[in-house]
């Protein structure tokens, strides 16, 4: 099964988010149906610990880090999924980014629960 559509859940610190908003609008990433710029975000906290020989943004060599971030979430279409990853890390303050891309068999239901992708007429 191909799939056309992939969701992007990135994890980044606050003060990153407006950049990270642009690079996503820019790749034109959260674009769904009629509508543009569509993302969701929730606070989360992180937590890592640096191994030898990193260069953490946050924390010290092999200590415990916890930080809040936020997580946030965008679909884009799967073939334009690299392109899209290499803006978020061109903006990431991250040396090793949590960034997941997760398939998506649908982009979700129209209206009144019709499902978007087969509008079909009734009698």
């Amino acid at each position: 099964m191909e799939f056309e559509y992939c969701k992007l859940e990135i994890f980044i610190p606050e003060s990153h988010f407006p950049a990270l908003c642009q690079a996503l609008w820019e790749a034109d990433a959260g674009h769904i149906g009629g509508y543009d710029r569509c993302l969701s975000y929730s606070r989360v906290t992180g937590c890592w610990r640096p191994l030898e020989g990193t260069s953490p943004y946050l924390g010290r060599e092999g200590e415990v880090c916890r930080a809040p971030e936020l997580k946030v979430e965008a679909v884009c279409p799967a073939r334009e999924a690299d392109r899209v990853l290499a803006a978020v890390k061109r903006v990431h303050p991250y040396e090793e980014p949590v960034i997941n891309v997760i398939p998506l068999w649908r982009t979700g239901l129209g209206r009144a629960g019709e499902d978007s992708q087969s509008k079909e007429e009734t009698p």
